[in-house]
């Protein structure tokens, strides 16, 4: 199983509060996202499990798109 994130970017108010993100994750692997407040670390785990909308960008989860 892998889950993917494929240039995630997100607005909020004219802020770009994710910018281009890449991520894949393998079955099993544990991972963390680190950042100062503002980062834009809850929103691209929002993203990732389907509570927000990416402004664009693609979501895939075996090689199927999710968002």
């Amino acid at each position: 199983m892998k889950l993917q994130a494929v240039e995630l970017s997100k607005t909020y108010r004219g802020r770009k509060v994710v910018d281009d993100v890449e991520l894949e994750i393998g079955q099993g692997e544990v991972v963390g996202l680190l950042g100062p407040n503002g980062a834009g670390k809850t929103t691209t785990f929002y993203i990732l499990v389907g509570l927000a909308r990416p402004d664009s960008g693609r979501v895939l989860l075996n090689d199927d798109e999710i968002t």
